[in-house]
């Protein structure tokens, strides 16, 4: 069973796979990062700015819509690393998978 474990970590489909993914994943997570401490820097130091509301007459004000779209943007990072997840990420696992059998 060892043997398996070692042809795949031996495997240049593997160690492209791996390479890919942790990029892929560092990148969105700076991305979210960034918005993330984005956010919170207004809270921070532009209170006010953020409790305006957006028109008269309305109690809706700047922080919410950022503080959704915050939100919003954490889905759609998901969903983008679901996407190439199950595409070039699962074309390189089958890969790894079809050379190991294949020895």
């Amino acid at each position: 069973m060892n043997n398996i474990y070692q042809q795949i970590e031996n495997s240049a489909h593997f160690r492209e796979l791996v390479k890919k993914r942790q990029r892929f994943a560092f990148f969105l997570s700076i991305i979210m990062l960034i918005i993330y401490v984005c956010f919170i820097l207004l809270i921070a130091f532009a209170p006010h700015w953020l409790g305006t509301p957006l028109h008269a007459g309305t109690s809706v004000t700047r922080g919410i819509p950022i503080g959704i779209g915050v939100i919003v943007i954490s889905f759609v990072l998901t969903a983008v690393y679901v996407w190439r997840a199950n595409g070039e990420f699962d074309r390189l696992t089958k890969a790894v998978l079809s050379e190991v059998k294949a020895l």
